[in-house]
């Protein structure tokens, strides 16, 4: 089943991806660095404040709606849904409106062409209430181990509707204030889909909202103060993505056109790094409920053995995207604009912080579902103060700049995730590495040397063909090799099964 949701997860973060990276390519050509940067910074604004006013209201619905459904008691999700959804709303709303007011002045502070700026921070603003009700919908039906509604309003809605309606409001102003109100309209699409299925699901449930006893943890009280706790760690899990971003804006805001140009490099090293954490999202999503049902039953040998085999099923995936980001980063960032090609050191920093992440697995989640949210919320709080501090440090325009905010963002993922690595195995007992991936070395040092051959033999004129054949033909001996010598021969069986179109379940 894991493996099922998960190949559906992997389809539509793919597509998702793609169609993300398709938006921002075309902002960037369309718009150039300067608003690219305003657009980056006032999206991601807007899903992070999104993040926070939803106030853990989506992982609450994953974690109880599984618990629930588990006891055979799903009924009583009706009731946890809508007053979790009251809760996001009656937060989000009224920062939504303080943030509309005060568009002007976070214009001024936070970017160096306040009149650009400020149609844009407006329109994030709308954005928030929309972003933040979809993802508490969406982690209802998460929560019913039913992941094709995250796929088509989170994966496939939202960012294709963003590149649509982006043309679209570029037929009335092609400025990046109507590129960030077509971010906002597409949450509004995603939220649309996701409150449809959450309604679908909901009508197949027994009669009455009060079957069976519950848990605790349902109740409006018990809510209020999961978000208390999760409102804050939720804030600071996307501010820790984008922290060394809005430093780098602040230090350069005095910079004119040339500091938004860096800020613009900045944010595409950023988002082609946050390619590696595509596998790792698919299986955080789909591992979430697994983790919340298998722990309040107490099987923790199976969780155990879960957790091993799909963090390094994850890895797997990851190394391929891994290998082009490292060795062709200039040609990576060439996509977006030739301007973009100087965030290459930048990007090669970066990753080195991003893979641990990957290595461990979905730690953050782990604790989360095993209701550990205190220290979840700790290691954030540790976690952005090292952002911030080392970004205020080294990304100044006197210092390294670009390379200075990647060095802060590397240490703070690596920090973090292997923090909340010891807090998993001290209060579940549970570890993600046996000497099964050693068999990951080979595959690995066979797919990077050919591709590093591939691009030294390519010519240096042909940026595009290069990036094309090198990333194919390193990916190919890397798969070919994983097969060969990387996998247990259960495993390659059933890889090979799933190359020929003849999946299994693979029960939890």
């Amino acid at each position: 089943m894991i493996v099922g949701q998960t190949g559906q997860n992997v389809l539509g973060l793919g597509i998702g991806a793609v169609a993300t990276f398709v938006a921002q390519v075309l902002i960037t050509n369309a718009l150039g660095d300067e608003a690219f940067g305003v657009v980056t910074l006032t999206t991601q604004a807007a899903f992070i404040a999104a993040a926070a006013t939803r106030s853990g209201m989506d992982v609450a619905n994953v974690r109880l709606v599984a618990i629930l459904d588990g006891r055979g008691e799903v009924a009583r999700a009706r009731g946890l849904v809508r007053r979790s959804a009251a809760i996001a709303t009656a937060v989000s709303v009224p920062l939504a409106a303080a943030a509309f007011l005060s568009a002007g002045w976070l214009a001024e502070r936070f970017t160096a062409v306040p009149a650009l700026a400020e149609p844009a921070f407006r329109a994030a603003a709308v954005t928030v209430p929309f972003a933040a009700l979809a993802f508490v919908y969406m982690g209802a039906t998460r929560g019913l181990k039913i992941m094709r509604y995250t796929l088509y309003s989170q994966w496939i809605a939202q960012p294709i509707g963003w590149i649509v309606l982006t043309v679209l409001f570029w037929m009335w102003a092609e400025t990046a204030g109507a590129t960030t109100l077509a971010f906002g309209a597409s949450w509004a699409l995603a939220l649309a889909i996701a409150l449809a299925g959450w309604a679908r699901e909901r009508r197949r449930f027994p009669e009455g909202d009060l079957v069976g006893e519950g848990v605790v943890e349902e109740r409006a009280g018990a809510l209020l103060r999961f978000g208390a706790l999760r409102a804050p760690a939720t804030l600071f899990a996307q501010l820790i993505f984008w922290t060394d971003l809005f430093v780098l804006s602040v230090l350069w805001s005095d910079r004119g056109a040339a500091g938004a140009s860096r800020v613009g490099v900045y944010g595409a090293v950023l988002r082609a790094g946050q390619a590696l954490f595509l596998f790792l999202t698919s299986v955080s999503l789909t591992f979430s409920p697994f983790v919340a049902d298998l722990h309040h039953r107490g099987e923790r040998a199976r969780l155990d053995g879960l957790y091993k085999n799909v963090t390094r099923w994850t890895l797997a995936a990851t190394i391929p995207v891994l290998l082009v980001l490292g060795i062709l980063p200039e040609e990576t960032l060439r996509i977006f604009g030739p301007e973009f090609a100087s965030g290459a050191s930048a990007l090669r920093i970066l990753i080195i912080g991003m893979i641990v992440p990957v290595m461990v697995g979905t730690v953050g989640f782990i604790l989360i579902m095993a209701g550990r949210t205190g220290w979840d919320l700790v290691v954030y709080l540790a976690g952005f103060t090292i952002d911030i501090g080392v970004a205020l440090l080294l990304a100044g325009p006197s210092n390294l700049g670009i390379r200075g905010a990647a060095i802060a963002q590397a240490l703070t993922l690596s920090f973090s995730a292997t923090a909340r690595l010891l807090l998993v195995r001290r209060f579940l007992g549970i570890w993600p590495f046996d000497g099964a991936w050693l068999r990951l070395a080979v595959p690995t040092a066979l797919g990077a040397l050919t591709m590093w051959l591939a691009h030294v033999a390519m010519p240096n004129d042909r940026w595009f063909l290069d990036l094309l054949v090198s990333a194919a033909v390193g990916a190919a001996v890397y798969a070919g090799s994983l097969l060969a010598f990387g996998l247990s021969p259960t495993e390659r069986a059933a890889a090979l099964r799933l190359i020929l179109r003849r999946p299994t379940a693979v029960a939890p």
